[in-house]
C-alpha cells in the first residue's frame, strides 16, 4: 500500500523557501481543530495538542483500515491573535488566542472523525477530546515563507513580510497562521522549520 505523504503533494503550502516571500492561493482545506487561550507552555494548550495528534493518529488508522488509503499525519498549524493586538507580544502570552489545527485529507470524512473519536475515547481519553471540532477552513490570496529558528525570533520575519505586503498593495486579512514542520523535543532552537502565512486581500 502506498503512503501519500501530502506536505509533498501540497509542496507549494507546505514547503516554500526560506529566502524568498511568495503569494500562494490556498484552497478550502479540512482540518481537526482547538481553541484555547495562552502561551504554548499552558497545560490547556498542552492538552490540545495530545488531543489533536492522538485523533489525527486514530483517524489515519480507521481510514486505512477501512478505505485501504494510508498517507503520512500532517503537521501541527496554529492560528494566533490577541483580542488586544498590542498584547501580542512574548512578554504577555497568558493573553494570547489561538485555534490549533491539523489538516486532513480530503478522503477523510465527519463519518470517520465521529468513528474514531468514539475509539480513542474508550482507549485514552485525553481531556481536551470533546472540544476538538471537524471543520473547513478557507484562507485564499495569500503571502508565505519558510522561517528557521526559534519560534520567539520569528519578529523580524513577520516584519518583512507586512512589508512585502503593503509594498506589493495588499492588506492583512484573517489570522497569523504558521505550521510547525519540526519538533521541537527532537530539533535544537535554531534549526526549527515554521512556515508563516498570513492571508490577505487588495487594499
Amino acid at each position: 500500500m502506498k503512503k501519500v505523504d501530502y506536505k509533498k503533494k501540497l509542496k507549494h503550502l507546505y514547503g516554500p523557501s526560506s529566502k524568498k516571500i511568495v503569494i500562494v492561493e490556498v484552497p478550502p482545506m479540512n482540518y481537526l481543530m482547538v481553541d484555547g487561550e495562552g502561551g504554548p507552555a499552558a497545560e490547556s494548550y498542552q492538552q490540545a495538542i495530545e488531543a489533536l495528534y492522538g485523533l489525527s493518529f486514530t483517524v489515519k488508522f480507521d481510514v486505512k483500515k477501512g478505505v485501504g488509503l494510508d498517507y503520512t499525519v500532517m503537521p501541527l498549524e496554529g492560528l494566533w491573535w490577541a483580542k488586544d493586538m498590542t498584547a501580542f507580544s512574548s512578554d504577555r502570552k497568558d493573553e494570547w488566542q489561538w485555534k490549533m489545527m491539523i489538516m486532513q485529507p480530503d478522503h477523510v470524512t465527519a463519518k470517520h472523525v465521529n468513528a474514531a473519536t468514539k475509539q480513542l475515547r474508550e482507549k485514552k481519553n485525553p481531556l481536551a477530546l470533546d472540544k476538538i471540532r471537524f471543520e473547513s477552513y478557507h484562507e485564499g490570496p495569500s503571502v508565505q515563507i519558510l522561517h528557521i529558528g526559534p519560534y520567539d525570533d520569528e519578529g523580524p520575519t513577520i516584519a518583512q513580510m507586512h512589508k512585502f505586503i503593503d509594498e506589493n498593495g495588499y492588506q492583512l486579512h484573517m489570522k497569523h497562521h504558521e505550521i510547525y514542520l519540526s519538533d521541537p523535543r527532537r530539533s535544537k532552537p535554531e534549526k526549527l522549520k515554521t512556515v508563516l502565512r498570513q492571508p490577505v486581500t487588495k487594499a
